[in-house]
């Protein structure tokens, strides 16, 4: 306990129907930590649930195009020609980013 940043307990009684109510807002924000929840409410009044899934996939599709832009770059560098192919496939990963940030904005409030 000596090494604790937070040493000042506070404590304060629920009855069971507020006490499921706290355990089901907890349960809807995946979070299982009641000393952090009840901190966080009682300092700002709000808890923020952000869905990352969708940056952890377009994350990953931007660094699929990267490392295809990269080959291609390579290859133009050691051969000094570019090929079609190789601007069509740049053209195409461009579009694929433009329609990852179209889905972005779309589904921003």
């Amino acid at each position: 306990m000596a090494n604790r940043t937070r040493k000042i307990p506070l404590q304060f009684y629920v009855n069971e129907k507020e006490q499921d109510f706290i355990f089901k807002k907890m349960e809807v924000l995946q979070t299982k930590n009641l000393s952090a929840y009840l901190r966080k409410m009682a300092l700002d009044g709000y808890i923020l649930n952000v869905d990352y899934s969708m940056f952890r996939e377009i994350n990953s599709s931007l660094q699929h195009i990267s490392n295809s832009v990269n080959q291609i770059a390579k290859r133009v560098n050691s051969t000094d020609n570019i090929y079609e192919d190789d601007i069509s496939l740049i053209k195409e990963q461009q579009e694929k980013i433009w329609q990852l940030q179209k889905s972005i904005l779309s589904q921003l409030p």
